[in-house]
């Protein structure tokens, strides 16, 4: 009886492995190339302008009204005072509180977000076709007659500082905030956190103040992509927004990060991860060579398939999630890898990202390698223009860094035009580990013990 188990169980495996064999999947397609539905762009007598994108079937249209002012317009007295702004703005105009705002805008089948950065503030939402003309006349009563009621500011202000109090506890949040100060200094993307002294100085006419002297129809754009009634829409800004005030000119202060070479240590004594943080400052969307950095990005550590996360997750096991990225903000971009490890294999795992990004700066990778990156990037950027809002953010970053249309319509052709000896090229030039920041937050004296007995081996040698 056993001969005969062990005889069908290996017949089994045969079948099995045959199968597994046949039923190998094809390799995928490639991309095509991204094109833009036709897009109408209007001027307006007060400084606005809109972007109106035809897109779809489905009976919803997404708005959005970007203004050019954000964290970056804070003095550094006012850290997050753009944030304050953009809640007290939520609740509601001069007319119409918040309950009557959101109970309107669910009426129309969606809802109101405004959300804050640090170059820009969005107030944005999705509703049915229909009702276009009347999400777009109360996102104008919204922004020209703000009621910035007095009475909700202390809540706002608690909620504020409870936020604050979460993210100085998270180790993630305090590498952020360590890296960027190194990188940026006293500039205002080098202040991450607010001190609670701050938030409790803010005051209803200070948010008003941050308001008049930052919002208004020249630094904004409304963006409409969907089904929706284009006469309807047109004649909805030309009634409403165009009342708004003109404001400021369209105006960001200059931002130079600088290299720095140093290594930075912030104590969670007892830590059984390390967060590890590295990076510099590196070339803006607006250069010619960034097409190949994403490339770049993405093979060397922005893909799970990447070099460094295959090499301390996957081969090492030294943490589960690392990842690294183009952060850009307006004026500057930097590149970093973060990563939590296991507090014994801290300095192994900066060795390891070590090895891999001058191994990438010396050795160009296969076309294979390369290939599956480049599918994966120009996928990835297909689907993100899948979508009303994905086409919005797509338009705003055109917008906000200066580039041509053709930069989507070439997008994906671009992205298959990198060749090995591009990535290369591109992380010898711009991916120098050597004046990187390095920012660690976790046990000082383990993570010091691993630096002095890896100093140690290095002079053995």
């Amino acid at each position: 009886m056993k001969r005969i188990f062990y005889l069908a169980a290996f017949c089994s495996l045969i079948t099995l492995t045959s199968l597994a064999q046949k039923e190998t999947p094809p390799e995928g397609g490639t991309a095509k190339d991204f094109k833009l539905s036709a897009k109408q762009n209007l001027n307006y007598s007060n400084g606005l302008r809109s972007t109106l994108v035809h897109y779809g079937t489905v009976p919803k249209v997404t708005i959005s009204l970007i203004i050019k002012t954000g964290n970056v317009h804070e003095t550094t007295n006012q850290i997050w005072l753009a944030d304050l702004t953009g809640r007290l703005l939520r609740e509601g105009t001069a007319k119409m509180n918040f309950a009557e705002l959101s109970k309107r805008t669910a009426m129309m089948g969606g809802s109101l977000n405004i959300t804050v950065g640090l170059a820009q503030t969005t107030i944005s939402g999705s509703v049915l076709s229909e009702y276009a003309a009347d999400f777009i006349q109360l996102v104008s009563d919204l922004v020209i007659n703000p009621a910035f009621p007095a009475s909700e500011v202390g809540r706002l202000k608690s909620d504020l500082k409870r936020r604050l109090a979460v993210q100085r506890s998270v180790p993630q949040s305090l590498a952020q905030e360590k890296f960027f100060q190194a990188v940026y200094g006293d500039q205002r993307y080098g202040k991450t956190f607010p001190t609670e002294q701050m938030i409790d100085g803010y005051t209803a006419e200070t948010v008003k103040d941050f308001y008049n002297q930052n919002f208004g129809a020249k630094r904004s754009v409304i963006y409409v992509v969907g089904s929706f009634d284009e006469s309807a829409v047109k004649k909805a800004i030309a009634s409403s927004l165009t009342k708004w005030k003109e404001g400021p000119e369209v105006n960001y202060p200059k931002i130079e990060a600088m290299p720095v070479n140093d290594t930075l240590v912030i104590d969670r004594k007892g830590a059984p991860q390390t967060t590890v943080m590295i990076g510099l400052p590196i070339l803006t969307p607006d250069n010619k060579d960034y097409i190949p950095m994403i490339v770049t990005n993405s093979l060397l550590g922005g893909s799970f398939g990447s070099r460094i996360t295959s090499n301390i997750r996957e081969d090492k096991g030294y943490t589960y999630s690392p990842f690294s990225a183009l952060n850009n903000r307006k004026g500057s971009s930097v590149w970093y890898e973060q990563a939590d490890v296991t507090s014994e294999h801290t300095v192994e795992s900066l060795l390891e990202i070590e090895k891999e990004i001058k191994k990438l700066g010396a050795i160009e990778p296969s076309k294979e390698e390369l290939k599956g990156i480049q599918n994966y990037e120009a996928g990835i950027f297909v689907l993100q223009n899948s979508s009303p809002a994905g086409i919005i953010g797509q338009l705003n970053f055109l917008d906000l860094y200066g580039l041509p249309d053709s930069y989507l319509d070439s997008y994906v052709k671009n992205i298959h035009a990198v060749t090995p000896a591009m990535v290369t090229e591109t992380a010898n030039t711009y991916i120098k580990y050597d004046n990187m920041a390095k920012v660690m937050v976790g046990d000082k004296e383990q993570i010091e013990k691993q630096i002095k007995t890896q100093k140690e081996k290095q002079k053995a040698f």
